[in-house]
């Protein structure tokens, strides 16, 4: 299995398609180092000013941290779930490609602090947002 199926069918929060499908995400856009336990996904938004990168970030995050196998480890070292777990040994790097976004810079700095990052998942319409786009989908 590879990292892109763990994501590929997010839905785009704007539009009835999934974020593949949209080529905002690729198989060339994943990087996996198994050995550091460290994902890095680089999506590439529709237009340079979508006012939801932010949230698409979120949702590569959300599903990640929900789907990741459990032998990813914890500070001490411990194996644990990480579903639950942000730890350094725990390590997803969501950014924006490189000149695709007008707020490159500030977008990448909300996604990839944690504590931005929990205060954005407490916000209960946000994560209302981030749940239907992962909702699976009907017409696989």
């Amino acid at each position: 299995m590879t990292f892109l199926n763990y994501i590929r069918d997010i839905q785009d929060p704007e539009h009835p398609y999934t974020l593949e499908e949209l080529k905002v995400v690729t198989e060339d856009s994943i990087e996996v180092n198994d050995k550091k336990s460290h994902v890095s996904v680089t999506f590439t938004p529709t237009v340079e000013h979508c006012s939801l990168a932010t949230t698409i970030g979120l949702c590569l995050r959300v599903k990640l941290m929900r789907s990741l196998p459990s032998r990813y480890k914890d500070f001490a070292g411990e194996y644990t779930d990480v579903t639950l777990v942000w730890s350094e040994h725990f390590m997803v790097d969501i950014r924006v490609a490189p000149g695709t976004h007008a707020t490159e810079a500030a977008v990448n700095k909300q996604l990839n602090d944690k504590e931005r990052v929990a205060a954005a998942l407490e916000n209960p319409n946000l994560m209302y947002m981030i749940d239907r786009c992962l909702e699976p989908t009907d017409y696989y």
